[in-house]
C-alpha cells in the first residue's frame, strides 16, 4: 500500500509575506530617516518602540498630537504611477493641524500598509515622507510597514501619519481672544492639498479625454499631484515674532467648515470675495464640476491654505514676516459680530 505524500512545507513568502523584502525596505528608509533627525530623540527607527525627550528649553510643554491619510488621492497615484509626493502630503496634512495650536512639531510616524511589498514604491512613498519630516523640522523615529495578503488589490497601499508637537502651556492657541474688527489672512495652497480628491476624480473621468495639457504653468498630472503645502517653518516664525489670535488649517470642509472651529460663539468671518487669486485648476474644477462659488468653499481649499487672525493693528508685520518666509499673503476679511441665525463664514462683495 502506498503512503500518502505529506504536503510540501509552507513558508511565509509561500502565504505572500516577503520578510526579505520587509529588511530591504528598512535598510532603504534608514539614511532617509537619518536626515530628519533633531533634539529630542533618544531612539529611532529600528527599535520596537521611539524615544523623544521633550526639549528642556520648554517650561510648561503641553504635548499636542494629530493623524491624518492622505485620502482618495492615492487612487491617482495608483493610476498615474506617481507616488513620490504623496509621503509629503501625509506629513502636512498631521503637521498642519498640530500647527494651529501653536505648537511645533517634533515627531512623526507612519503606517503604509500593502497587499505585497514592492520596495521601489514604498521606499518612494517613504522618502516622501522624510522629505516632508525634514521641511518641517520634525524626525521621523518610527513607523510600520505592513504587508498583508488579500487586504489589498495589486498595486495598492494605503497611508496613515502620526505627529506629536509641544507648545508652552501659556501659549497655546484657542481662539479665545479673537474680537470684532480683527483680520482674517490667508496664505496661498500649493493646490488641492488632500482634501476633494473623491470630486477631483468625478471631474477627471467628466474630462475624459478633453483634459488640459498644462495648469498653472505645469504638466496637468503635476499640478493635481502637488502635494500639500507645510506652513510649519514660516507660521512658527511668525508666532515667535506677532501676536497671532487663531489659526485654521483649511482642510476638508474647506474654508466655510474650517474657519468657525476656531472662533469663539458670536462672531464671524467676513471674507472678501476675488481677495485672492483663483489658480487655472481650481477655475478648471469648478467649470467641470459645474458648482457655485459656495460649493466651492466648501469642498476644496480654493487657494487658501491656512488662515490666520489677528488685531488690524498687527496685520501688517506679520504679513511681511510670512512672505520673508516664503509664502503668499492676502488680506481675505475681517472678524465682525454674528447674529443668531448667521452662518459663521460669510462671503462678502
Amino acid at each position: 500500500m502506498t503512503k500518502p505524500q505529506s504536503p510540501p512545507p509552507l513558508s511565509y513568502k509561500d502565504a505572500g509575506v516577503d520578510i526579505d523584502a520587509g529588511d530591504a525596505l528598512v535598510e532603504r528608509i534608514k539614511p532617509l530617516a537619518r536626515k530628519t533627525m533633531r533634539e529630542g530623540v533618544l531612539a529611532g527607527i529600528g527599535g520596537f518602540g521611539a524615544l523623544f525627550e521633550v526639549p528642556k528649553r520648554y517650561r510648561e510643554p503641553v504635548l499636542v498630537s494629530g493623524t491624518d491619510g492622505v485620502g482618495t488621492k492615492l487612487k491617482l497615484a495608483f493610476e498615474w504611477d506617481m507616488h513620490d509626493t504623496v509621503g509629503i502630503d501625509l506629513v502636512a496634512m498631521s503637521v498642519n493641524d498640530v500647527l494651529v495650536q501653536g505648537a511645533e512639531p517634533l515627531f512623526f510616524l507612519d503606517y503604509f500598509a500593502c497587499g505585497k511589498l514592492n520596495v521601489d514604491t514604498a521606499a518612494a512613498v517613504i522618502g516622501g515622507i522624510a522629505r516632508g519630516c525634514e521641511l518641517s523640522g520634525c524626525a521621523l523615529i518610527g513607523g510600520e510597514t505592513a504587508e498583508m495578503p488579500g487586504m489589498y488589490p495589486v498595486g495598492e497601499y494605503d497611508l496613515a501619519g502620526f505627529a506629536v508637537g509641544v507648545v508652552e502651556k501659556s501659549k497655546i492657541l484657542t481662539g479665545q481672544d479673537v474680537k470684532p474688527g480683527d483680520v482674517v489672512l490667508g496664505l496661498g495652497s500649493s493646490g488641492v492639498h488632500s482634501n476633494g480628491f473623491s470630486l477631483v476624480r468625478k471631474c477627471i473621468e467628466r474630462a475624459g479625454d478633453s483634459l488640459p495639457a498644462t495648469v498653472d504653468g505645469q504638466p496637468f498630472r503635476q499640478a493635481v499631484m502637488a502635494p500639500t503645502r507645510l506652513y510649519v517653518k514660516s507660521v512658527l516664525a511668525a508666532l515667535a515674532a506677532h501676536p497671532i489670535k487663531a489659526l485654521a488649517h483649511i482642510t476638508g470642509g474647506g474654508l466655510l467648515e474650517n474657519i468657525p472651529r476656531v472662533l469663539p460663539d458670536g462672531l464671524a468671518a467676513h471674507l472678501v470675495k476675488g481677495s485672492w487669486p483663483q489658480s487655472e485648476l481650481f477655475a478648471w474644477l469648478q467649470t467641470t464640476a459645474a458648482i457655485d462659488d459656495h460649493e466651492m468653499n466648501r469642498t476644496f481649499n480654493n487657494g487658501i491654505g491656512m488662515v490666520l487672525v489677528l488685531a488690524p493693528e498687527q496685520a501688517q508685520a506679520c504679513s511681511e514676516t510670512l512672505w520673508a518666509g516664503g509664502e503668499q499673503v492676502y488680506t481675505i476679511g475681517v472678524i465682525a459680530s454674528r447674529a443668531q441665525a448667521q452662518a459663521q463664514v460669510v462671503m462678502v462683495a
